[in-house]
């Protein structure tokens, strides 16, 4: 028996362990760019953070509080879903998640988990192997986000365990980058506070990533950034600098010039999450090649913010603007949604999860409707 986009009852989890969260009023307050238009795709998917997606079109949800895996199934690839699986449980908070020769790599706070040939092994997952176990267990910021560069090696994001600090381990505020065996870990790029988003230019290859900014500071700073690593080594700045500004305790005279500068600086306390380029062709021309970005939403802000999908505008490496996308999940000073990642598919649509509900939406053009 099919089951409907708008109608995954717990039958999908078995056991009787999700119902419906997110209503048609709900959704109908999500405002778009004219043309745009929202859907739901599941809403049994407690706590869904990370998204990837299979070969066989399978998108596999990672989540942070409830320690499951959950893998969204589209049997015949029509764009709705089937069922959804439980693929991993009792995790430590398995927040990133990323595909790679048809086996899904899970990270948790101190190790980095490979289920093999997974979509084959949906409702029967295998045991995973462990390829590492030494990652920093600091639970501060210790969610981890998790990719596969096109350089086929693994690249995972470590937060600082703190808010504004400095640590000895040069792991705390970083991006490492390993091989799928899980050896040869190398510190790719540093003075990261914290990312929870990452993607490669679909043209350059190079990588890009998102970074939390600092609390404490004010309600209008620090800012949230999107940053460029063309290279490795670069350093980014924390905690002596926010974005081009000095810290007043860390800094001590270093100025700010040596260290890589973000392309754009985002609203402060947005809690940038997610980050996607657009490489599909169904939106319209102005969007494509663009920085997407998930705003999760602030937390500690005197007036909340975030809560919404942005863009950013690229020329090259430099941007020309940053603006919202989708918003309506903030009504007010009330969140009912908390947007986390992003993944275009295939045919150009773009996924958004959302923790808050245990959602995963889908957002079209209204020219590819079918």
């Amino acid at each position: 028996m099919r089951i409907g986009i708008l109608a995954l009852g717990a039958l999908l989890l078995g056991c009787g362990e999700a119902t419906a969260r997110v209503t048609k009023a709900e959704l109908a307050q999500i405002k778009l760019p004219p043309g745009f238009q929202i859907e739901l795709v599941s809403d049994q998917v407690p706590g869904a953070r990370s998204l990837a997606r299979g070969e066989r079109g399978t998108i596999f949800v990672g989540t942070r509080e409830t320690g499951k895996v959950y893998a969204l199934e589209d049997r015949d690839r029509d764009g709705s879903i089937d069922a959804v699986h439980t693929i991993a449980s009792g995790l430590d908070q398995p927040n990133g998640i990323a595909l790679r020769g048809g086996a899904l790599y899970v990270a948790e706070v101190e190790r980095i988990l490979r289920y093999d040939a997974i979509e084959d092994r949906l409702r029967d997952p295998p045991k995973p192997v462990v390829i590492l176990a030494s990652l920093p267990t600091e639970r501060a910021h210790g969610w981890r986000y998790l990719g596969v560069g096109p350089d086929g090696l693994l690249y995972v994001a470590i937060g600082m365990p703190c808010n504004i600090c400095l640590r000895s381990d040069a792991r705390f505020g970083s991006i490492l980058r390993l091989r799928a065996d899980g050896g040869g870990v190398e510190l790719f790029a540093s003075g990261v506070r914290n990312s929870v988003g990452l993607d490669w230019h679909p043209r350059t290859r190079e990588l890009w990533f998102t970074d939390n900014g600092g609390d404490g500071l004010g309600d209008d700073f620090p800012p949230d950034e999107l940053n460029h690593a063309p290279r490795k080594g670069l350093h980014f700045g924390f905690p002596y600098c926010h974005s081009d500004r000095a810290d007043r305790t860390h800094n001590r005279g270093r100025g700010c010039g040596s260290y890589a500068q973000p392309v754009q600086k985002l609203g402060a306390h947005v809690a940038a999450l997610g980050m996607r380029f657009y490489t599909g062709q169904a939106f319209p021309e102005r969007y494509r090649g663009q920085v997407f970005i998930a705003e999760h939403g602030s937390w500690n802000r005197s007036k909340k913010v975030g809560y919404r999908v942005t863009v950013v505008r690229l020329e090259g490496g430099r941007s020309l603007g940053y603006e919202t996308f989708a918003q309506g999940w903030l009504q007010g000073e009330q969140a009912w949604g908390r947007p986390v990642d992003l993944l275009v598919q295939p045919d150009g649509s773009l996924l958004v999860s959302d923790d808050r509900a245990g959602a995963v939406y889908r957002i079209r053009y209204a020219a590819t409707r079918r």
